[in-house]
């Protein structure tokens, strides 16, 4: 029987580097976590990286006297530090409510806009059919960035934006529920892990508490980086970023 969706197989090989990238993530850190390797490689190789970021990350935070404005401006910088350890040329933040991102048309029409501007090709963001996904903000992100490029693609939707329609090559679903393409992080796995230790208000949520010995530092490293082994091991990888891609 012949396979009508034979371009839909899983794929062990890399893509070509793009050479334009657009990288939504809900949090400061997120797109890191997920696609920081990644992302380093295809900067390194001559690719624009553009990082996006949904909310203001304003209750990232177990400290009791946090005071929400200033982790605001913190994590900010703390973002533009990751993203010049990763080589991306631009970040842009959305400034939503930590916590309190919900999936609308005026959110969908927003990632419209950043792929319209941008014109990626290809987008990466988190994946909205994982499995038990605690996170609404993680959700309602990746609600956004899918149908934001099926918005995107087709002239009809938003011509008030007064900007031409974008169909990226591919969509890249990180964490996701069934990955079926890799991407090998071996020669850049370090350098996420740099991009991760930058978003230091997060040491303690988040890391293990990274920030505050040597010691700390080393456990969280062998965390990363033996999910990065397991999620390269169906593909023979020793160290990757594992994705759910979708042609557009």
């Amino acid at each position: 029987m012949t396979n009508l969706h034979a371009d839909l197989a899983s794929s062990f090989a890399p893509l070509e580097t793009p050479r334009r990238a657009l990288a939504i993530g809900a949090h400061p850190d997120d797109i890191e976590f997920g696609t920081g390797g990644t992302l380093a490689r295809w900067a390194a190789a001559g690719c624009r990286v553009v990082m996006a970021i949904m909310t203001d990350g304003s209750k990232g935070s177990w400290e009791a006297d946090e005071d929400p404005a200033t982790l605001v401006e913190r994590r900010e910088r703390e973002q533009r530090a990751a993203a010049a350890e990763l080589g991306a040329a631009e970040v842009v933040f959305l400034g939503h409510v930590d916590g309190e991102l919900e999936y609308s048309m005026s959110l969908r029409a927003e990632v419209a806009t950043l792929i319209r501007t941008h014109r990626p090709d290809i987008l990466l963001s988190h994946d909205p059919w994982a499995r038990y996904e605690l996170h609404p903000d993680h959700r309602a992100t990746g609600w956004a960035a899918v149908d934001g490029a099926v918005a995107a693609r087709d002239h009809l939707f938003y011509p008030e934006q007064g900007l031409d329609h974008h169909r990226p090559d591919s969509l890249l679903l990180w964490r996701a529920a069934e990955p079926d393409h890799w991407e090998d992080i071996s020669d850049t796995f370090d350098t996420k892990l740099a991009a991760l230790l930058c978003h230091e208000s997060q040491h303690r949520t988040t890391m293990g508490n990274a920030g505050s010995g040597e010691t700390e530092r080393e456990a969280f490293e062998r965390k990363v980086r033996e999910y990065a082994r397991s999620q390269g091991a169906p593909a023979g990888l020793k160290a990757a970023e594992a994705f759910k891609r979708i042609r557009l």
